[in-house]
């Protein structure tokens, strides 16, 4: 029988997909239990920063000092946990601040949104006024690589420092969305069925979910305790995800007119990608590295998707002897 009909379709392909199963594995209690013994690690101050009638949600790590603050970004499905391993190899001589963009973590959750890089970088704005911070490093990865370059193209005169974890930004000859990435952003059927069957399956949500995070993780032994963390923060980030992968191509493509700016960008940056990431590749470390002309290249061994998870001393060491332009 031949039909065109969409609806067949979307019975035909959801059906299978929601016989998975509606029960999910309930990681609440190993995620708070996570959260107490790293707040008493770090000793971080959490902050709930007001965005119109949203709040983002900050942890702060030490005190402003004589040194420039790192704000550190995730990217997308993911949030503050991505810096985990990091925070703790940088924060005694450094002024820290991670954040959760609007949508994602413990930061609001807003359904009738705009998820773009316009949003994001007004979450950024709203951080750094909250912080009252003059000057400021960014480390940015992922999906905050288009709107933490935006602002630091715009603001260079508060950039003490750009640094690039595995993130993009313009379209670029090796650059491959993951899988998960690819299906929800690449407009057609395929995408509006998974998008309804996730959005409706806690356990189809899931088990895509953490087939992804194991990709972006090389350290095996790292990744069922950051599929469990982040896997139990990610059931209530489908809006964002859905709303950000809707736009994210002509996000990408858009940014090909900034290319120019890149090339006269003054501040350093140095860029440190994992080196086994095959997505955000060292194809694209390598393109970066050829657009910011004052720029370091810097491709770190046995180092995934996620390469402040899987080496997070060598990425500490790098920011750490990184010199910043001397804006403090």
């Amino acid at each position: 029988m031949k039909t065109h009909n969409p609806l067949f379709y979307l019975l035909f392909l959801t059906v299978p997909l929601f016989s998975l199963g509606c029960s999910t594995v309930d990681h609440k209690e190993y995620f708070e239990t996570y959260e107490q013994e790293f707040k008493a690690k770090t000793n971080f101050n959490t902050h709930s920063v007001k965005r119109d009638e949203f709040f983002i949600h900050a942890k702060e790590f030490g005190k402003p000092n004589q040194h420039p603050s790192i704000i550190m970004m995730h990217g997308f499905p993911d949030s503050t946990h991505l810096y985990d391993r990091l925070v703790p190899e940088l924060m005694s001589d450094r002024h820290i601040i991670t954040f959760d963009f609007i949508g994602w973590g413990e930061s609001a959750k807003p359904n009738n949104h705009q998820y773009n890089v316009a949003s994001m970088r007004r979450d950024i704005e709203t951080v750094i006024t909250h912080f009252n911070l003059e000057t400021v490093v960014f480390v940015l990865h992922d999906a905050s690589g288009p709107p933490g370059i935006d602002w630091a193209l715009d603001n260079q005169d508060k950039i003490a420092a750009l640094v690039l974890l595995n993130t993009y930004y313009s379209p670029m000859p090796t650059l491959v969305a993951p899988e998960a990435i690819a299906l929800f952003s690449t407009p057609g059927i395929r995408r509006d069925i998974s998008v309804i069957a996730t959005r409706y399956s806690d356990s189809l949500w899931l088990s895509r979910y953490k087939a992804q995070i194991a990709k972006f993780i090389s350290t095996e032994e790292l990744r069922e305790h950051f599929q469990k963390i982040l896997g139990y923060q990610s059931l209530e980030i489908k809006t964002a995800f859905h709303g950000l992968n809707h736009v994210l191509l002509k996000e990408v493509e858009k940014r090909k007119d900034n290319i120019p700016l890149l090339k006269q960008f003054k501040p350093p940056v140095r860029i440190i990608f994992g080196k086994d990431d095959p997505y955000l590749n060292t194809g694209v470390a390598q393109e970066f590295h050829k657009l910011f002309s004052n720029s370091e290249l810097f491709l770190v061994e046995n180092g995934g998707h996620f390469v402040q998870i899987d080496r997070p001393k060598q990425v500490a060491e790098l920011i750490q002897k990184f010199p910043t332009a001397n804006k403090h």
